[in-house]
């Protein structure tokens, strides 16, 4: 057992010691007795703790009770260890459904990046709006995309 702590299962716990002895080396053991051995041995690794799971509090002064109501944008980057340089990755997420709308991957990541990501990603997922629904965008962005919004007689 000693070995093969040496050899490759130095982060393993006694469940997957017991595999292991059982897989390598044909034993026949009991995982109980496993832990017992690494407890006598002093190498039984401290057990996990469970990470308590937040709760979602993403658009909290907001119900959003469909699709397409609230998106939001995330920013990551990375390093690209060879090149010496980073990357960008911007995604477009619904709130509702978590679903990814449109991404942007580039070595940088500006403003007009996510307004080119964003152009092709309205037409796609909107549907036509509905008399309850509201919608705010700079002047002329709407103009565009070439959306038109229908509007009823009962609202003017």
């Amino acid at each position: 057992m000693c070995e093969l702590i040496t050899a490759e299962g130095f982060a393993y716990g006694y469940l997957k010691l017991t595999h292991c002895l059982r897989r390598k080396f044909h034993l026949i053991i009991n995982k109980k007795k496993v832990y017992r051995l690494c407890k006598e041995l002093d190498i039984l690794r401290p057990q996990r703790k469970i990470k308590r799971k937040h709760p979602r509090r993403l658009a909290r002064n907001r119900v959003i009770t469909a699709s397409n109501q609230l998106w939001e944008a995330d920013l990551k980057y990375g390093y690209i260890a060879g090149e010496d340089r980073f990357f960008f990755i911007m995604p477009i997420i619904d709130v509702f459904d978590r679903c990814i709308v449109a991404y942007h991957i580039g070595l940088s990541c500006e403003a007009k990046d996510a307004r080119v990501m964003s152009l092709p990603a309205m037409p796609k997922r909107m549907q036509r709006l509905s008399t309850s629904s509201a919608f705010t965008t700079k002047p002329g962005f709407i103009q565009q995309l070439n959306t038109y919004h229908r509007w009823n007689a009962i609202n003017c």
